[in-house]
C-alpha cells in the first residue's frame, strides 16, 4: 500500500533551454549578479524609467528539480547520477518521483511502479520520507519570505513570487533569481529552476522548460514569439483530450491558436476557448497571490488488493489519524472538520464528513470521527481500493480553544501522541507504534 501521490512534481517538458532568450545555464556566472547578502551593493541606483521597464517581468516561478528524489540525495550521495525512484515498492504503487537519469528510461511521476521498474530495472527504489520533505518544503518558503511578501506557494516544492517591489534592494528579477537559486542550493543542498516574466502562466513555461537547474527569463517583447513556437499542450487547461479535439480541427500549435477566430474557438471549447485564446497571446492578468495557511492536511491509502474487511479499514484509518494529527502538530494546527474518502474497485470515490464542537489535532480523536463516518456509510457495493482521512478548517493552536474533555482518557492519549512526536523526532518515523498497527496483513507496503 501506498500514498496517493500529493507531489507537485512535474516532468520537464524539454531539454535546457540553451539558445532560448534570456536564458542563464547551470553554472554559469551571470554579469552583476546579487550575493546572497540581502542588499544591494552601495552606488547602484536604478532610476525610474528603468525600474519600470525592470517590473514589466518581475513574476518568477520558482520550482524544485525532481525534489524528492534530490532531499533523499542529500543523505545518499553516492546515488547521485544513477537512476532514482521515490516510491513505495508495491507493484499497485505509483512513482512519486524521478531522478532525470531515470527520466531518461521514460519514468515518469505517478507511473505504476511496477511499469516504471520495467523500464528502468537499474533503477533504485527509495521509500518516501513525507515528514522530511514537508520540513524541508518550510525551509524553502522561507527563503522566499525572505525576498518578498508576494509569494504564492503552489505546492511543497514550487511558488511563485511578485518581486517587483523588491528590485531596488536586490537587483534585476534575473539577478533575484540566481540570488534564490544559489541560496537554495547553499542553505538546502537541491537545485531550483527558475522561469521569469511578466505573468504567472509565461513564468511556468518558462520554468519547465529550463530545468533542470536553470533559469530562463521570457521578457514582454520576446513572450508571444516564444509563445507561438510551442505545441497547443503548452497552454493551461489544454489536456490530452482537448489536444486531440484542436488537432482534428488542424489546430496543433499556439500560434494556430492564436491565428483561429475567437467564435469557432468558442464553438469548439465551449467557454474555455475564451481562456485559451487569451493564453495563446499571453494574457494572463492574475496576480500573485499570497496564501498563507494550508486550507488542509491529510494522508490516504492504496490497498496492495482491495479489501472488504472492516478491521483492515479500522486499523488503516488508524494510521491514517497517526500520519495526520502529526503533521497538524508539526504544523501547530487544530481542525474542526474531518473528512473520509473512500474510493471502490470500480474507482468511483465517495466522501463523508463531519464539524467536531472543538478544533482537534489528536490522532484519536481523528480516528474516533473517521469511523463514524465510515459506518454512516452503511453496506458498501464493492471493495474498497483505497481510503483517505483529511483534517479540514484547520486554525492555528495557538488561537483555537483548548481541547477540554471529560474523558481523561482524551487528555492521556494527547499526552502520548506528545510523548510519540518527541521519540519519532529523534529515532525516525517507524520507531513506535501503536500496537494494533503492528499486526500483520493486508497494510502498507
Amino acid at each position: 500500500m501506498r500514498p496517493e501521490s500529493e507531489d507537485s512534481e512535474r516532468d520537464s517538458a524539454s531539454r535546457h533551454a540553451k539558445n532560448q532568450p534570456g536564458t542563464a545555464q547551470p553554472g554559469t556566472a551571470q554579469p552583476g549578479t546579487a550575493q546572497l547578502g540581502n542588499a544591494r551593493p552601495g552606488g547602484n541606483r536604478l532610476d525610474e524609467e528603468t525600474l519600470r521597464e525592470l517590473r514589466r517581468s518581475s513574476i518568477l516561478h520558482v520550482d524544485m528539480d525532481a525534489f524528492f528524489v534530490s532531499v533523499e540525495l542529500r543523505s545518499r550521495p553516492e546515488l547521485k547520477g544513477r537512476p532514482v525512484i521515490v516510491g513505495y515498492p508495491a507493484d499497485r504503487s505509483v512513482v512519486l518521483s524521478a531522478s532525470y537519469e531515470a527520466r531518461k528510461f521514460g519514468v515518469r511521476s505517478a507511473m505504476p511502479m511496477a511499469v516504471a521498474v520495467r523500464m528502468c530495472p537499474s533503477a533504485v527504489v527509495i521509500e518516501p520520507r513525507h515528514k522530511l520533505y514537508y520540513e524541508v518544503s518550510g525551509q524553502i518558503m522561507a527563503i522566499f519570505g525572505s525576498i518578498t511578501d508576494l509569494v504564492e506557494p503552489l505546492s511543497v516544492d514550487e511558488a511563485f513570487l511578485d518581486v517587483g517591489g523588491a528590485i531596488r534592494r536586490l537587483g534585476p528579477p534575473r539577478e533575484i533569481g540566481e540570488l534564490i537559486r544559489r541560496r537554495v542550493q547553499s542553505e538546502l543542498g537541491i537545485t531550483a529552476s527558475v522561469g521569469i516574466a511578466a505573468s504567472k502562466f509565461v513564468a511556468k513555461i518558462a520554468s519547465t522548460r529550463c530545468k533542470p537547474d536553470g533559469l530562463l527569463l521570457i521578457g514582454p517583447d520576446e513572450t508571444v514569439p516564444y509563445l507561438h513556437t510551442l505545441p497547443v499542450s503548452a497552454l493551461w487547461g489544454v489536456g490530452a483530450k482537448t489536444v486531440e479535439v484542436l488537432a482534428r480541427m488542424g489546430i496543433r500549435t499556439v500560434a494556430d491558436v492564436a491565428a483561429t477566430p475567437l467564435p469557432s474557438l468558442r464553438k469548439i471549447l465551449g467557454a474555455t476557448g475564451e481562456h485559451v485564446h487569451r493564453l495563446s497571446w499571453g494574457i494572463d492578468p492574475r496576480p500573485v497571490t499570497p496564501v498563507r495557511a494550508e486550507k488542509s492536511i491529510g494522508a490516504e491509502e492504496t490497498f496492495a488488493v482491495d479489501t472488504g474487511d472492516d478491521a483492515l479499514l479500522h486499523r488503516e484509518l488508524l494510521r491514517l489519524s497517526h500520519r495526520t494529527a502529526e503533521r497538524l502538530r508539526t504544523a501547530g494546527m487544530h481542525a474542526r472538520t474531518v473528512a473520509l474518502k473512500l474510493r471502490y474497485a470500480d474507482f468511483s470515490t465517495i466522501t463523508r464528513s463531519r464539524t467536531v464542537s472543538t478544533p482537534i489535532d489528536s490522532a484519536q480523536l481523528l480516528y474516533g470521527v473517521a469511523v463514524q463516518l465510515l459506518e454512516s456509510v452503511g453496506p458498501r457495493p464493492m471493495t474498497v481500493r483505497l481510503v483517505g482521512i483529511r483534517a479540514e478548517q484547520l486554525e492555528e493552536a495557538a488561537q483555537a480553544p483548548l481541547q477540554l474533555s471529560l474523558d481523561r482518557r482524551d487528555d492521556n492519549w494527547r499526552a502520548a501522541e506528545q510523548a510519540l512526536d518527541r521519540v519519532t523526532r529523534k529515532y525516525g518515523n517507524k520507531s513506535v507504534l501503536p500496537a494494533r498497527l503492528l499486526d500483520p496483513g493486508n497494510g502498507p507496503r
